[in-house]
């Protein structure tokens, strides 16, 4: 990231650059800004509340399935990184190390985690010795540093939030539960609480996390054609056992290493809700992690002090005691049309607007963020009518965003036709794969689009791959990605 003006006053419209009305969101709404230091972004309160909302969604999904919280060193040595090769290897040009301590030289270099199977594995180590210990089911919510070189706020930076789930099991079998069992908590949690449409499935091997035996992930699709990956689920088989010396005695009194697993998400998520909903006026927040699902605007009119504030704070009052997460714009340096503007910049879900006239009605006036749809709400229904509305918004973004999804989701029998989707109009495309990492990498390098997902139905016996022509061992998913 690079120092940009100091306020944002107009929003770039998505058709004319989309990454630039995406930035322009971002810090026009107050989510975040540019840090003195290159590609580390400061996250701000209305960002936060939004991280944090789905931090408590996912963490009672996490602990309803068993898990716990710990918290691990954000130091790892030299020597525990480099203990699982293929681990060390994929994270190498990401690490940012630490090699002093005060004025004097550290005897050995520590590493800012890039993720933390290792100091977790390590730890672990010393934890289990029987298979009464398991299963080991710990989640950490932290921050993690990844020295990237191109970056945009939320999507990519060089130190991001996430959660990192790290679990060891007595059989292969029940690792790969739980590493199914985690993807779907990751769909489930993207689907029914930001709106946004995944595409769950494996990795190819040439996608997978460095270590993994399989990655599992979901996938989404932004409205700029480009897919984003939101989330991942690693069965990690007995790599990091083997490398950390995880053994446990079984049942039978032998010993045999430990089957683990790790996973998680970030605050890309938050990027990923911007993208996916957001619109040339700015934000649309799922209510459902909305800091706000509801503004209330009192229209200023003669002494609205005196006659509309009142009621409007009755109204805060039972919406709030119904469990609405609701904000009272009762400032007096604004008029409500700049309120109006500017509460749909920042993706409020709902506006309730309330002036003398509707006093004298009994009603309140709704404002759908979606649409800009008013709808004349009876005084003494309001809270039931408010709940609905923001019910309806919830399944009405996540509608809207499916559609683009279907109608942006293309077939390619040949490369040709791959080629050209890629280059004039992107999206998703599914076609046939053989299964070879060499036409996966023609294929990238040729069009920039690598393999999403692969998916679980089988190919038509007469599809064949666009990379060589050779019958299809697999259908997956193609796109650019973030």
């Amino acid at each position: 990231m690079s120092k940009k003006e100091d306020f944002i006053t107009q929003i770039t419209k998505r058709s004319e650059d989309f990454s630039r009305w995406y930035v322009d969101v971002i810090r026009r709404a107050e989510l975040a800004d540019y840090s003195p230091m290159k590609g580390v972004m400061v996250i701000r309160p209305y960002g936060y509340e939004i991280w944090e909302l789905m931090k408590g969604h996912l963490d009672g999904m996490f602990k309803a399935t068993g898990h716990r919280n710990a918290y691990f060193p954000l130091f790892i040595p030299e020597s525990f990184l480099t203990k699982e090769a293929e681990h060390v290897e994929g994270f190498a040009p990401e690490v940012a190390w630490v090699t002093m301590g005060g004025s004097e030289p550290l005897e050995e270099r520590y590493a800012i985690r890039p993720t933390s199977e290792a100091i977790i594995c390590s730890m672990y180590a010393r934890w289990i010795s029987s298979w009464r210990d398991l299963p080991v089911l710990i989640n950490q919510w932290a921050n993690v540093v990844r020295w990237e070189k191109v970056t945009r706020p939320f999507l990519r930076t060089t130190e991001f939030l996430w959660q990192e789930g790290h679990t060891v099991h007595a059989t292969a079998e029940e690792a790969q539960e739980e590493t199914l069992k985690i993807l779907d908590i990751y769909r489930t949690f993207a689907e029914e609480y930001l709106a946004l449409p995944v595409i769950a499935g494996v990795k190819t091997d040439a996608e997978k996390f460095a270590g993994a035996v399989r990655t599992y992930c979901i996938e989404a699709l932004m409205p700029d054609g480009r897919a984003l990956q939101a989330g991942t689920s690693h069965n990690l088989g007995q790599n990091f056992s083997k490398a950390f010396n995880i053994r446990f005695e079984n049942r039978d009194q032998e010993l045999e290493f430990g089957w683990g697993t790790s996973w998680g998400v970030s605050t890309r998520l938050v990027g990923a809700i911007i993208m996916a909903h957001g619109d040339d006026s700015g934000l649309i927040i799922p209510p459902r992690v909305a800091p706000h699902q509801v503004v209330i605007v009192p229209i200023s009119r003669g002494n609205w002090k005196e006659t509309v504030l009142p009621e409007a704070q009755r109204l805060k009052d039972e919406l709030q005691a119904a469990g609405i997460r609701i904000h009272l714009d009762d400032r007096d340096t604004n008029t409500p049309g700049w309120k109006f503007s500017e509460w749909e910049m920042r993706g409020v879900p709902l506006r309730v607007e309330i002036g003398p006239k509707d006093i004298e009605k009994e009603q309140v006036v709704l404002v759908n963020r979606m649409n800009r749809e008013k709808a004349f709400i009876p005084r003494a229904g309001m809270v039931a009518a408010v709940q609905d509305k923001l019910e309806e918004i919830q399944s009405a973004l996540f509608a809207r965003a499916l559609k683009f999804r279907e109608e942006n989701t293309r077939d390619a029998e040949d490369f040709e036709t791959l080629a050209e989707i890629m280059e004039n109009q992107r999206g998703l495309v599914r076609a046939a794969w053989c299964g070879s990492p060499d036409c996966e990498a023609l294929i990238k390098e040729k069009t920039k689009a690598t393999i999403r997902v692969i998916l679980e139905d089988p190919p038509d016996e007469k599809a064949v791959c666009p990379g060589c022509g050779k019958a299809g061992a697999h259908m997956v998913l193609y796109a650019r990605s973030y």
